[in-house]
């Protein structure tokens, strides 16, 4: 069994306080699949135009990701410039180019429509639900989306949301999609529609997962070296759902372990440009780095402050 990831591939031109990189391979389904490949076999449905330098996606191979889904058409390859300032939640777009992305309807190869677990990356809901058309039963669906399908797309981002597991957003998302300033009532707002489960991802400050009764709440870890946050959030969710997949269990446990994993995985993400640094990652590095989160989080009660008067 193995992960379906839908979703961009790109090549992006980056500007950030740290530097630039121009024509990086990128888009969310690289970025999920690098991290989710550290876990887990994973099955890659995108399409790139015949610039696209495919050669550059071997690593991809190299980690068991199945790339037979990823059509290469006559024309430009979708391609994303951004300048990030020292606020680096907040990209400047300088300039979006669609090329045949513009076009795009996911083909899902006969071999590609049993997956375990289906990652819908962040692409029109409508395509997204396309995709649920097209595969048996997956065990978990989970999905991402952003401001411009909540505003624009509202009513087909609301029925793909019937058919999904768990959301994952960052917090002005789910303020938006929910139309509450308050993030508690936003996420309970978005768990009676659908998704039992959501991550929202806060960038440096890590994430918070809720899970039905439950909040979890996993920091960000703090960084000497950060380049680059994007594509951060596709590798926090290759990095939870990758760990989802190798334990073969969703339990309270291991969803809280789940949130820990995506966010060392989005923390390694940043600190190269583009995909590098997690292409070149590898599994034990993860480990250690989750160690070092539960270290600086694990704390005990004084039994005087626990007791109750």
């Amino acid at each position: 069994m193995s992960i379906l990831v839908v979703g961009s591939v790109a090549l992006d031109s980056l500007e950030t306080p740290f530097g630039t990189a121009d024509d990086t391979v990128g888009g969310s389904a690289v970025h999920f699949s690098a991290a989710a490949s550290l876990f887990a076999p994973v099955q890659l449905v995108g399409v790139v135009g015949d610039d696209y330098p495919v050669g550059e996606l071997d690593f991809l191979r190299d980690r068991d990701v199945d790339l037979s889904g990823l059509e290469t058409v006559e024309g430009e390859s979708f391609r994303w410039k951004g300048r990030y300032t020292h606020d680096l939640s907040a990209p400047e777009t300088l300039e979006t180019r669609l090329g045949v992305f513009a076009d795009f309807h996911p083909r899902i190869p006969d071999a590609f429509r049993t997956p375990d677990i289906v990652f819908l990356g962040n692409i029109d809901p409508r395509l997204q639900l396309e995709v649920l058309e097209r595969v048996e039963k997956p065990r978990i669906v989970a999905c991402d989306t952003m401001n411009f399908w909540i505003e624009g797309s509202r009513d087909d981002l609301l029925r793909l949301l019937e058919r999904v597991d768990i959301l994952m957003v960052n917090d002005g998302e789910i303020r938006q999609l929910a139309e509450d300033p308050n993030l508690f009532r936003a996420a309970r707002w978005v768990q009676e529609r659908g998704p039992s489960r959501l991550v929202v991802k806060k960038g440096e400050h890590g994430a918070v997962l809720f899970d039905r009764e439950e909040i979890f709440f996993a920091p960000g870890y703090p960084l000497d070296e950060l380049n680059d946050p994007t594509g951060a959030g596709d590798s926090f969710a290759g990095g939870f759902l990758g760990f989802l997949h190798d334990v073969d269990e969703v339990s309270s446990g291991t969803l809280r372990r789940a949130v820990v994993f995506g966010s060392a995985l989005g923390s390694f993400a940043v600190e190269d440009f583009g995909v590098k640094r997690v292409a070149a990652l590898r599994r034990e590095e993860v480990a250690a780095r989750v160690r070092e989160l539960r270290h600086m989080t694990q704390f005990e009660v004084a039994p005087a402050a626990a007791s109750s008067h």
